[in-house]
């Protein structure tokens, strides 16, 4: 039987877990962030070390926040043939949005530290393996695990609200903070993804079991036809704009 002073340690370590996520929701969402959740790692330990080295797998937990990209920039995909309207989306996304999501995950990370847990942030664009095509660690990973939205057909973390027009953010971290519950695939039968990519990236197949990205979607195809394109930035989209969830939003 635990003694008194060792339940009264245990109630107030959960009563801190309380506080510190109650601390870092408000402060992404302040800055910002429309989603924000924590994803348990525990189940994807094996995936995380492959991808982005064995170090990675320290970090039990993730704090996910998502920035909602402004339907009017978005929409202007439907343009995308148009340089004017591509170079004005990846302005917005890469030179706007991205610094922003920085700048959250980087907060943070500083409250994480100063409540005495590590923490490792995760930048919100980047390729280190050009072989594979595939940053440090995967920031739709982490945002299914917290329970924020689901791995579409398109690759895309698709929320219910927003569908896959947010941006995401990812600090991964040590300090045991209560993880949400991931949410279960609501694509079903739409394909309208796989049949609007130009680049014909898609296979169709749904996240409905983990699988690996290269069944679900060939980024070497998809990287072949940025660089076709010879646009001034590497950009396209349609998988964002192009999904019905969140699109009449």
């Amino acid at each position: 039987m635990l003694c008194y002073t060792c339940i009264l340690e245990l109630a107030m370590k959960d009563m801190d877990k309380v506080n510190l996520i109650g601390k870092l929701e408000p402060l992404a969402k302040d800055m910002g962030a429309t989603y924000f959740g924590i994803a348990d790692l525990t189940p994807a330990r094996q995936r995380i070390a492959e991808q982005g080295g064995e170090f990675l797998t320290q970090f039990p937990r993730a704090v996910s926040h998502g920035f909602v990209l402004a339907n009017g920039i978005v929409n202007t995909l439907i343009h995308h043939k148009e340089p004017a309207a591509l170079h004005t989306y990846w302005h917005y996304v890469y030179q706007i949005v991205n610094p922003r999501i920085d700048s959250i995950s980087m907060m943070l990370a500083q409250s994480l530290d100063k409540a005495g847990f590590q923490a490792f942030v995760i930048p919100s664009s980047q390729t280190v393996d050009i072989t594979r095509l595939t940053g440090v660690f995967s920031h739709k990973l982490a945002a299914h695990l917290a329970g924020l939205g689901w791995i579409g057909k398109s690759a895309l973390l698709v929320t219910p609200e927003h569908g896959p027009r947010v941006r995401w953010g990812t600090v991964l971290t040590d300090a045991p903070l209560e993880a949400g519950i991931p949410m279960d695939e609501m694509c079903h039968d739409c394909s309208v993804c796989v049949e609007g990519c130009p680049a014909h990236a898609f296979t169709g197949q749904a996240f409905d079991k983990p699988r690996l990205r290269n069944d679900i979607f060939a980024a070497e195809a998809c990287d072949h036809y940025l660089r076709e394109r010879k646009t001034l930035h590497s950009a396209c989209g349609m998988c964002v704009y192009i999904c019905p969830f969140g699109k009449d939003t």
